[in-house]
């Protein structure tokens, strides 16, 4: 569905389709651009492997903290090519406190790359590079673009695409105004979301997924 057909489902689900709109068009695009994102962080649905855009960043010697691209939110692939020719290095992401533990000195040590820290917009690399190169990456992203003409897809499957009206329809009705405020439909068109997309994952969920951890198997005695 394109964004033309994507508003059309909406007037009619939202009993909309008469002039004057109860929803703005603007609006009615802004919402469905946030179900978008909405549903590619739940749903994981955008993998990303191939833009260099995304997928490749310079690395200077002696330089450890290089932005990512603002759509990559999650890494799951890294690895380090030193401009020397050396082997490539595979880089296992950790959070800070793990590597006070076990690498004292990482931030000011200059090495071979073996970790990387990563937060909201940037990956810091541990040790610090002492050859320049490229590191490599894989994950997920968000859309490149928004929705802004008649004829933009979703960059998600079509198979979604229907389910994109129900977060707009929760965001239309969860508006406090008089004549279009409904919190059970509201409510409604939040849950057949979720149950389609995934409940979203809160910042600290977000940060575990950043690093690698060490698991610990307990048995238990019958």
């Amino acid at each position: 569905m394109n964004l033309e057909a994507l508003i059309a489902a909406f007037r009619v689900d939202a009993k909309d389709r008469t002039e004057p709109h109860l929803f703005d068009h603007e609006d009615v695009i802004a919402w469905l651009n946030e179900a978008q994102v909405e549903a590619v962080v739940r749903g994981r649905l955008l993998h990303e492997s191939a833009n260099p855009a995304v997928c490749v960043i310079a690395v200077q010697a002696g330089v450890a903290v290089y932005p990512l691209h603002e759509a990559l939110y999650e890494i799951d692939y890294l690895v380090f090519e030193p401009a020397n020719g050396e082997q490539p290095q595979q880089v296992t992401l950790k959070s800070a406190g793990e590597l006070d533990r076990s690498m004292p000195g990482w931030r000011t040590t200059a090495g071979r790359v073996e970790h990387a820290v990563q937060d909201d917009t940037r990956l810091r690399l541990a040790p610090k590079p002492e050859v320049a190169g490229v590191l490599r990456l894989e994950g997920y992203r968000l859309p490149m673009a928004a929705l802004a003409q008649d004829s933009d897809e979703p960059e998600i499957h079509k198979g979604h695409h229907r389910h994109l009206v129900d977060w707009a329809l929760h965001r239309a009705f969860s508006v406090p105004d008089a004549d279009a405020f409904d919190p059970k439909r509201a409510g409604n068109a939040e849950a057949t979301f979720a149950a389609y997309f995934g409940l979203p994952p809160d910042s600290d969920m977000r940060r575990t997924t950043r690093h690698d951890q060490d698991h610990q198997t307990t048995v238990y005695p019958f």
